[in-house]
């Protein structure tokens, strides 16, 4: 393999579909023999929380829902309100493909984040931190929404298929401290509705296929960024 291959970014296809309480009962019933409950979930799940950032253009978010194909995304991410595993993110998409990069943050890194100082982004060696740097010197990239929402996730090694869904997608308000517990939220879904995610390297199983939601399920034009951005600025303006 050549230095060129190993460097190129390892696209997954990620299909979203937007379901029922009930339909998630009847593919979980299926999937279960199938596939395995994710090492990292205890008791099935996890609680995930991002703080999305956008710049002075709102570009993400416009791009979102202008349709643009070639898109990305910067966020923090948490899980169960712990400080122990912080990733700053930007997750890149084309069409149905997506990319992830990742890089370690701390606590206090996260917070002068958040109250404007990114000078030691700059100084961190991954490529990611510098271009976020860039993106919030330049472009004016800021907090824009917090994300929170309750995960259960399945994986199966053949095809690296990893299966989640999303209840409970609700929209921080009053501020974007990520670490507040109490932080208020409010609901993103309508009753009993879910977001189901299949993310895939090489092949999706046919196994896989045949428990699929119907096509018209297919939650493609909308995003969880997008669904807290606008509960959070339409409430506020």
């Amino acid at each position: 393999m050549t230095s060129e291959n190993k460097q190129r970014p390892l696209f997954r296809h990620e299909l979203k579909f937007n379901i029922t309480q009930a339909q998630k009962f009847v593919i979980t019933s299926k999937i279960k023999d199938v596939l395995s409950s994710d090492p990292n979930a205890k008791n099935g799940g996890y609680m995930i929380r991002s703080l999305y950032f956008d710049d002075r253009w709102n570009r993400a978010y416009e791009e979102k829902m202008s349709g643009i194909a070639i898109r990305e995304k910067y966020r923090i991410r948490i899980y169960d309100y712990k400080d122990n595993v912080i990733k700053l993110e930007r997750k890149t998409k084309q069409g149905s493909y997506i990319y992830k990069q990742a890089a370690n943050l701390t606590k206090d890194e996260v917070e002068m984040i958040i109250n404007g100082k990114y000078r030691f982004l700059e100084k961190r060696e991954e490529n990611l931190c510098k271009e976020f740097y860039v993106e919030c010197m330049v472009n004016g990239m800021r907090p824009k929404v917090i994300v929170d929402y309750e995960r259960e996730p399945y994986i199966l090694d053949a095809g690296e298929v990893r299966i989640t869904f999303d209840m409970d997608v609700r929209a921080g308000m009053l501020n974007y401290d990520i670490f507040d517990k109490k932080l208020p939220t409010i609901s993103c879904l309508q009753p009993g509705m879910l977001v189901m995610e299949v993310k895939y390297t090489e092949f999706l199983p046919q196994i896989i296929r045949n428990i699929l939601p119907p096509e018209q399920s297919e939650y493609m034009a909308m995003s969880k960024y997008v669904l807290c951005y606008d509960k959070r600025y339409g409430i506020l303006m």
